[in-house]
């Protein structure tokens, strides 16, 4: 089962900054998830379109000049970085999962992953852009047919994993509380992966390891790891 490191591990640092980057490098993850948002023709790894959650900011994003937002403290003195800069930590030593949250011009993200592989040692296959939003995954994947695209829900729907399929996703990423083995087999019956999350408890874990779950988001990579491996 692979593990993604939601948001970083986040658990242990500050959310969506390099030093959760970094931290879930040291933990082995097989995976980092980010979140995205565009601020003019900028890329921003942060989750809310809000400040005051995760920065000492207030207010909204779109408020302040890209400048002012590089100031703001995201955490024990971390800012808010540019998907380029988690491109640049990351340098290919394992998966980057992009969920899209704020972008008008995806675009940006296409140009961004295309430039990581001839820089960063990435490859296409290290890349899967996820999202709630299934019009704007459908887009992406009518541009570049070979990037895997992760089909987010925090819902059980009527037709399960269909959805997903439909959209030729790579995986289908659904809310821990809302998974069941249902979905589990239908997911794999249409040839999908199934990412759960978020997964920090040892007894979730172990219930999605024998439905044979292909991966997790957990805000404690390292120690989702060592209890999948005793």
């Amino acid at each position: 089962m692979l593990v993604f490191a939601h948001r970083g591990a986040s658990a242990d640092a500050p959310e969506n900054t390099l030093l959760a980057i970094n931290k879930a490098l040291e933990q082995g993850c097989d995976g980092i998830e980010i979140d995205v948002h565009q601020h003019g023709h900028q890329l921003l790894v942060i989750h809310d379109h809000w400040l005051h959650r995760t920065t000492n900011g207030t207010g909204q994003l779109k408020e302040y000049s890209f400048e002012q937002l590089q100031a703001l403290d995201a955490g024990l003195g971390e800012r808010i970085p540019t998907l380029w800069q988690v491109m640049e930590c990351i340098a290919g030593r394992c998966m980057l999962n992009i969920e899209i949250k704020g972008v008008k011009d995806v675009q940006l993200v296409l140009d961004n992953i295309e430039k990581a592989q001839h820089a960063l040692n990435f490859t296409l296959d290290h890349f899967i852009v996820s999202s709630f939003d299934h019009h704007l995954l459908r887009a992406i994947k009518e541009h570049t047919p070979d990037l895997k695209i992760g089909a987010l829900t925090a819902c059980n729907p009527i037709g399960y994993a269909r959805f997903a399929e439909e959209l030729s996703a790579y995986s289908v990423n659904v809310d821990v509380s809302f998974m069941d083995e249902a979905f589990v087999l239908d997911a794999k019956r249409r040839g999908l992966k199934i990412f759960a999350y978020t997964v920090d408890q040892q007894a979730d874990l172990a219930r999605l390891e024998d439905w044979q779950v292909d991966g997790v988001f957990s805000n404690g990579p390292g120690k989702a790891k060592a209890f999948l491996a005793a």
